[in-house]
């Protein structure tokens, strides 16, 4: 047993750590057989309240905070592209990667795009292709849909300018399938941002490599889904502690899995 840091009474206010110094600490493990990595790493993240809800009222901001904020804009900026489920989309009211001009040296040296890309999971394509996230992208936003997917939508989705990805041979998406099919584009380094429903998905099959969790110093009770939901693993997977920050009260844990990057190269 360790004590990690002393209790609010007895600790000093710790410095604020720099936007390089969380780059440094989230940086993504060697991606490619350049670099003789996975050919792509699956990192989660969420945030959660002290009672394990991941939104308040439907939304996750009231969980969030300028530390966390930080966290996320860096975990987005170290992305080549964020894979996000169709409902939270609507639910979040999602719009596209920002330009951040202190990752722009460290995205050319990386051969990364400006900002990373959007993908969004959707079996209907039943989005609104009117929103930001299709008429204002720095890159395009990417669908990631099945083989049977509406043919009409599908074009519809072409016509706002978004790049359709087919990761399945019926109208659903296969979760397993997502990682490659985007790696093949060049996407190696993956961020997911949920929901629940799509990271219980990633985490079913074995490909969600990290997990970093944010655990808020709120309890907001009622009825919100835990970070994952999907079906009962047959056996629970096991992940190793990678790190854990604190800064006004939230703590910032990354875990790796266990088998992490080797299952798909088996």
């Amino acid at each position: 047993m360790r004590r990690l840091f002393l209790s609010s009474t007895d600790r000093q206010p710790a410095p604020q750590w720099s936007i390089e110094e969380i780059a440094e600490e989230y940086a993504y493990p060697p991606v490619g057989e350049e670099t003789g990595g996975a050919g792509s790493w699956l990192r989660g993240n969420m945030v959660a309240s002290l009672d394990g809800a991941i939104h308040h009222g439907g939304r996750s901001q009231p969980l969030s905070g300028k530390a966390d904020m930080r966290i996320f804009g860096v975990l987005r900026a170290l992305a080549d592209v964020v894979v996000v489920g169709a409902q939270t989309v609507r639910q979040e009211g999602y719009r596209p990667a920002k330009r951040r001009s202190g990752f722009a040296d460290r995205r050319a040296a990386l051969g990364q795009a400006p900002v990373p890309a959007i993908a969004v999971v959707s079996a209907g394509l039943e989005l609104d292709f009117a929103q930001p996230l299709f008429t204002e992208p720095v890159v395009p936003t990417l669908l990631l849909t099945g083989q049977g997917a509406p043919e009409d939508r599908v074009a519809r989705a072409r016509q706002a300018g978004a790049e359709v990805v087919f990761a399945g041979e019926g109208a659903a998406v296969d979760p397993a399938r997502v990682p490659a099919a985007l790696a093949a584009r060049g996407l190696r380094r993956q961020l997911t941002e949920g929901g629940p429903t799509l990271l219980g998905e990633f985490a079913d099959v074995g490909v969600l490599d990290e997990l970093c969790l944010s655990i808020a110093p709120r309890i907001v009770a009622g009825s919100a889904p835990r970070i994952m939901n999907g079906p009962l693993l047959p056996d629970p997977d096991a992940f190793s502690l990678e790190g854990v920050l604190e800064e006004g009260g939230f703590l910032f844990t990354r875990y790796r899995r266990a088998r992490a990057g080797r299952d798909r190269a088996e």
